[in-house]
């Protein structure tokens, strides 16, 4: 059989990879109706979002790694994520998009070493890398990751340039010039790249590392040896402040109910999503029953309101980002994951560091998350710190 190319596919948090990806799709169908991808997804937080937008469209597997990075306490799990997806979906490539702060350079070696185990039956076909250009100059000035995602890459996708402006679109050219790497990029439209530019890449760079990570590497935090607490990769590796993995805060928030018709606040909801700084709130993830339509920030719609219409009681996939977010439908009945199942809402909030004390009070106090209605229930509202 010959070998499965794995695309790696990285950007910080809320850069548009799952977008990508998605805008993937129609082209590889367009060109092949019988082209199976896979994907195997690793994000921050216990609640798998991404992973059922991807299962709606036409992606023939997903397989998500939850509550870790991929690069540090999940690599151990890369091996049988990968062998699952190629048995049950034989697919004619996997892409293994990352957490939003995950090390590109350790994953990629990952690869080339499963491949050098299993005889050739993966390759590794390069490392693409979206950039936020509107957001990326704020987070790159705190984020050593963000930066280090940008050097060890095959291929840049500038995203969001289109609203972010010329200018801004030059700080980031100047700063990915800054990196004495010469790393080929392109701008995307709106989230959409000619599959051939996007696949087929010939990752040179990647496969040329090698099985032991770099000094460079070592030097910030990617220490993957046990240390005190028994963890790879989580202990004196990233004690010093530089590990990538101390970058973000998470929130799990969970909102419960002993009725099943119970629907949350759609309104009080939508304070939060216009209200959070982008500065401290970086990604907000929920799985959710409503009271009533909740709008993407760029429709046209009205907002939603406190009062019932035909749509309350659905439950909605939403994604918020650096100030904007989109919603949309759960699939058919049955199909939501287990991570959101059964409760009124389940949301992951992905903060900037020392954020999280803070919003975990506000969460509690500020009525966003609030059950809709008079009936006097007011459900149960648990908000955990899980990194």
């Amino acid at each position: 059989m010959p070998p499965i190319p794995i695309t790696i596919l990285t950007g910080f948090l809320g850069s548009g990879k799952t977008t990508l990806l998605l805008n993937l799709l129609p082209q590889l169908l367009s060109q092949n109706p019988t082209y199976k991808l896979a994907l195997l997804k690793n994000e921050f937080g216990d609640l798998a979002v991404d992973s059922q937008l991807a299962s709606a469209s036409s992606i023939g597997g997903v397989r998500e790694l939850l509550n870790g990075c991929i690069c540090c306490n999940l690599v151990g799990q890369l091996d049988e994520a990968l062998k699952e997806l190629a048995e049950t979906v034989n697919p004619d490539r996997i892409v293994v998009e990352t957490s939003g702060s995950a090390f590109p350079a350790t994953l990629a070696m990952e690869v080339n070493r499963l491949s050098r185990e299993t005889n050739g039956a993966y390759t590794l076909d390069g490392v693409i890398h979206v950039i936020d250009v509107e957001n990326w100059a704020g987070y790159s000035d705190t984020s050593y990751t963000a930066k280090i995602q940008a050097r060890y890459t095959d291929l840049i996708v500038f995203n969001k340039w289109e609203v972010a402006g010329e200018q801004r679109m030059e700080v980031c050219l100047d700063r990915v010039g800054d990196l004495e790497e010469s790393i080929a990029w392109v701008k995307s439209d709106r989230g959409r790249v000619p599959v051939d530019v996007v696949f087929g890449v010939d990752g040179g760079l990647a496969r040329t590392l090698g099985e032991e990570p770099s000094p460079q590497v070592n030097g910030h935090g990617h220490d993957h040896s046990r240390g005190e607490n028994g963890a790879g990769g989580h202990g004196r590796g990233h004690e010093n402040g530089k590990g990538h993995q101390s970058e973000v805060e998470v929130l799990s928030i969970t909102l419960s109910s002993s009725s099943p018709t119970s629907v949350i606040d759609a309104s009080k909801l939508e304070k939060l999503l216009k209200s959070a700084p982008k500065d401290e709130v970086y990604r907000i993830k929920a799985v959710l029953a409503a009271s009533s339509h909740i709008s993407s920030s760029d429709s046209e719609s009205s907002p939603a309101s406190s009062s019932e219409d035909n749509t309350a009681g659905v439950r909605y996939i939403l994604n918020w980002a650096f100030g904007r977010w989109t919603c949309t439908l759960v699939g058919k009945a049955g199909e939501e994951h287990e991570s959101s199942s059964g409760v009124v809402l389940r949301m992951t909030m992905i903060l900037a560091r020392f954020e999280s004390k803070k919003w975990k009070k506000r969460i509690e106090t500020q009525g966003f998350v609030e059950l809709f209605g008079d009936g006097g229930e007011k459900g149960t509202l648990t908000v955990d710190k899980i990194a």
